[in-house]
């Protein structure tokens, strides 16, 4: 407590008291008063210099001079003066957190909630709709002026209209003057239009630019499809990652997992199952040979005009090598799978025919539990139909992607919530935390 003398300083107290009304002097303020105050109980006549900050700050007078007798009816008087007006609307708070979900399927809202319901805040009130001739419209229904705005966008099976809801929200809390809009998009659309493919193009770049033009200054999302789409934004990313809890399934739904091998149905997904195996202290095991899309050289133009020699067009002397077309070898599991529990990672599961290929195969080398374990479960057409009659034992995948409906249609595919890890991304953000303890154990070929 602070005193004066050896008497507790009750002025002091009624300013700490008195401040969270609004009606307490600024301490720089405090101090001109007390100068002014020894000012005025100096005797007529004095030429001394004005008393310095540490005088003010001790008090006039230090107990003594002619001031002393009435210092407590002027400290009093001087800690209740009310600030000017000017001042009291110069009080700026800190900016709050207003969660959005831009979704308007509803069924789309389940992972908003219970992120919501983890950081312990209500969902902030907005409109988003679709217009009869199927425009979207986004209403913002409270301010968001100068407020940290997360809006909440999982992708539905109508693709564009979701990003389109997602571009119109953030626009419009751009235009309404807030702080920051930070997307979390835990399953980025376009994630595998990431290359250039003959005369194709890189919509994950297009899509980039987009949102960073309507206004997004930081994105959260999870398991890219190539971390290379980062470099796409010139916004912060964090590409979290839904392996721990998955990992954490495997341990504890997986009785006898100590008996298990992780396997990459192709070697593309290798360094994935890697990844897997190395934490689980288990073995791994790769499948060569799976389909391949089929690139046909003779309908894309490569060889138009025909290929003549001409002189004037290249030496007769030279040729150019041709590149040896590629031919699929037969199927191969580079591994030991027979006896064993395997499971099949990845990051989408969306066309299941290759899984199911997979499957076949590693029953046919032995295994005699099939399990696949993937981030993203888009499960399109006709895939819970497939699983459910396939080789699979199960299908486990996070909720990044709403996928009720498939539950129903197949009891093989379960769910692992990864709300958890969202909303302490979203709370550190908030809170300008290290994102750091979200990446713990995390290499660069994870």
């Amino acid at each position: 407590m602070l005193t004066r003398g050896g008497e507790p300083d009750t002025a002091l107290q009624h300013l700490g008291q008195a401040a969270p009304l609004g009606l307490a002097v600024a301490a720089d303020a405090v101090l001109e008063l007390r100068v002014a105050i020894l000012l005025l109980d100096r005797p007529p006549g004095d030429r001394r210099s004005p008393p310095s900050a540490a005088e003010a700050a001790a008090g006039p007078g230090l107990g003594s001079g002619p001031g002393a007798e009435n210092w407590k009816t002027k400290k009093v008087l001087m800690f209740c003066v009310a600030p000017p007006e000017s001042e009291a609307k110069m009080n700026i708070t800190k900016g709050g957190l207003v969660l959005f979900s831009a979704n308007s399927n509803s069924s789309c809202m389940e992972l908003s909630k219970k992120i919501a319901e983890r950081l312990g805040v209500e969902m902030g009130k907005v409109q988003v709709y679709q217009e009869p001739d199927r425009e979207t419209r986004v209403q913002i229904q409270e301010s968001v002026r100068g407020k940290d705005v997360f809006i909440i966008q999982t992708v539905s099976k109508d693709v564009n209209t979701t990003i389109m809801e997602l571009l119109i929200m953030v626009y419009a809390c751009k235009t309404s003057c807030a702080k920051s809009i930070i997307g979390v998009v835990p399953y980025f659309p376009y994630s595998k239009q990431c290359k250039m493919r003959k005369r194709g193009s890189i919509v994950s770049k297009l899509l980039a630019s987009m949102m960073c033009k309507a206004g997004l200054t930081h994105l959260i999302t999870m398991d890219l499809h190539q971390k290379e789409i980062q470099g796409f934004f010139n916004i912060p990313v964090d590409n979290l990652r839904a392996s721990p809890f998955l990992l954490q399934y495997i341990q504890e739904e997986i009785p006898d997992y100590r008996n298990a091998v992780i396997v990459a149905k192709s070697p593309a997904s290798a360094k994935r199952a890697q990844s897997f195996a190395e934490r689980l202290r288990l073995g791994i095991a790769v499948i060569h040979g799976e389909a391949q899309d089929a690139e046909s050289d003779l309908v894309d133009g490569r060889h138009s005009p025909p290929m003549v020699r001409s002189a004037a067009a290249i030496h007769p002397s030279l040729e150019i090598p041709m590149l040896i077309p590629k031919e699929k070898p037969p199927i191969t599991v580079v591994g030991d799978v027979g006896g064993r529990i395997a499971i099949i990672v990845d990051d989408i599961i969306d066309d299941v025919d290759s899984f199911l290929a997979a499957a076949e195969t590693l029953k046919e080398r032995g295994a005699y539990k099939i399990f696949v374990m993937a981030t993203h479960g888009l499960l399109s057409s006709d895939a819970p139909r497939l699983i459910e009659e396939s080789a699979i034992d199960e299908v486990v995948v996070t909720n990044t992607i709403p996928h009720e409906i498939q539950k129903l249609q197949c009891p093989k595919i379960k769910t692992v919530d990864i709300s958890m890890t969202l909303s302490e991304a979203i709370r550190r953000i908030h809170n300008g935390e290290s994102m750091s303890y979200l990446f713990r154990n995390i290499g660069l070929d994870d």
